[in-house]
Formats: structure tokens, sequence, C-alpha cells
């Protein structure tokens, strides 16, 4: 396999330009392009880096196009309306490392694919903190050999790499990855604004679910692992206590007049998860639910 040594990239703004400056001190040949002229000229004024005029220019002889776009859209745009495409060398390898829908990325794998070129996605959790010291979690999906080529890329650029699985996988990860997080961020708001309407201090809220939530305490690490992959089911909290335990956090919040539309679906479901296979088993096989109606077993 040979080596990718030049490497393009395109999209310099806040995780692209100390994505790519990673990949500059790790000893990578990095032309940068961004269709904003001043925010590319800032990274070569900032990292002695070079710039390509062209999109042409920036994918003529590269070895490998990095994209940090907001979206498989512009992905697409770029390299088929704008042209980038028609000026790399087949045996090229793309890699979108932006949060793109899977769907689109592989169509546009498809495409380049008829004309020689490599995709694969490698999405990335972290942000712009982690970018900086180049600690970044990268997701990667694709063909395997090309994965493999990529990694030295990778490993410029972030401490783990989760290799997911075909091309598009990286970017089905990464979406659910951020569904979680974005439903813990509005579960826990909820939560405190309800504890808050009672009269709880928030100080002592955020210290007590940091300590009841997370690590040891995280539902991944106490119970999924252990217990849901494992099969083994036995956390000794039955599902009927949990369901009632949410049911009294709605209870509350209606009757301190707060809002708890979470906390109401999350109950239902709940209830729903007992009625159908029986409140007393462990809480951890509410994963059943979930299984028989996905019709997928994990």
């Amino acid at each position: 396999m040979s080596e990718l040594k030049k490497v393009s990239f395109i999209g310099v703004g806040n995780m692209g330009n100390p994505m790519a400056s990673q990949l500059l001190k790790k000893g990578f040949d990095v032309t940068v392009f961004d269709a904003r002229e001043s925010t590319m000229h800032a990274f070569v004024r900032e990292h002695d880096g070079e710039s390509a005029a062209t999109l042409a220019d920036a994918g003529r002889n590269a070895d490998a196009v990095i994209f940090m776009v907001p979206d498989d859209k512009i992905v697409r745009q770029v390299l088929f309306a704008d042209g980038l495409a028609a000026s790399l060398q087949r045996g090229t390898i793309v890699v979108d490392m932006s949060s793109s829908a899977p769907s689109g990325t592989v169509a546009i794998g498809n495409e380049l694919s008829a004309r020689g070129i490599g995709y694969v996605d490698a999405p990335v959790m972290g942000g712009v903190i982690f970018a900086k010291d180049a600690t970044l979690d990268i997701m990667v999906g694709g063909e395997p050999e090309l994965v493999e080529r990529c990694k030295p890329l990778f490993s410029a650029m972030g401490r783990k790499l989760y290799v997911c699985g075909p091309l598009g996988s990286g970017h089905v990860l990464k979406c659910l990855a951020n569904y979680i997080n974005a439903c813990a961020l509005i579960n826990t708001l909820e939560a405190m604004t309800i504890g808050r309407k009672f009269g709880l201090d928030s100080d002592v809220m955020a210290d007590a679910i940091e300590s009841m939530c997370n690590g040891r305490q995280h539902p991944i690490a106490k119970k999924v692992v252990p217990h849901v992959l494992t099969r083994k089911y036995g956390t000794g909290m039955a599902m009927q206590f949990i369901a009632k335990d949410v049911q009294i956090a709605v209870d509350t919040a209606h009757s301190v007049g707060a809002a708890a539309p979470l906390a109401e679906e999350t109950a239902k479901l709940w209830a729903a998860a007992c009625q159908m296979l029986g409140g007393k088993l462990d809480q951890t096989e509410i994963v059943r639910y979930w299984e028989a109606q996905t019709g997928a077993r994990l």
C-alpha cells in the first residue's frame, strides 16, 4: 500500500484549522482550501502552510483529500458541481470528517468508486478543544484497505479510532452519539428545572447528579455493558420500581407547575414496557422492548 503523504484539506474553519495544523506538525505535506479566502490565508499565516488557488490545484497530485465542512451536501457540491473530483487521480482517497448523512455518504462513495477514487467517512467527537491537542475520537467507516491506509492521518489528529464497518457507519455512530448527548442535556436540564421549581439549590443538584449519573453510575458503565450486552440482567432493581420513580418525578413536576415533557414520555415508555414484558423483570431487560420493536438484538 502506498503511503499517504500529500494531503489536501478542504475547510479550515474552527475545527479544520487545528486538525490540518496537526497534520503539518506530524510531517504531512498539507495544502489547504477554503471557500472563504480570509480563513484560508489566516491558516497559512498561522501555521506556515500552503494554500491552493483553486479546487483543481487542491486535488492535483493529492494522495488524500480531507473534508471538514458542514455536511455531505457541501461535500457533494465541492466534489462534483465545483469539479474537485475531476482533478483527482485514480487511487486517491477522499475522507469526509464532517457530520454528514450516511445515505449521502454512501451515494458519494459509489460515484467516486466508479472513478477509481476511494471514499472513507471519519467524523470526530471532541470539539475544537480536542482538535487543538490532537485528542479527538474518530469513528471511521469504509473498505478495510482504505481505512488501514488512512490510519496515520487519524493518528495525527486523534487519540482513539473506532473502526465501525462499511462506508457510512462512522457517520451513523456520530449522529447516534450526538443524539444521546442531546437527550442527556435536555433530560438533565428538565430534571434540574423541576428541582429548582420545588426549591432545590442548582449547585447542590449539579454536584449530586454528577456523582449519581456519571462515571461508574452512568448507564453504559453500570447497566449496558455488564448486564445488557452480557444478557445477565442482574442489577437487582425491577422495572416496575424504576417506572414508579419516573412517575413520581412526573407527579412532582405537575405538583409544582414545572414543564416535564421528557419525563412524561419516559414514564409512558416504562409503563408500556412493564405491561408488555412484566414489571418484575430486571430494569435492564427493558432492552427487550426496543429489540422487539426494532428487530435487532444487542
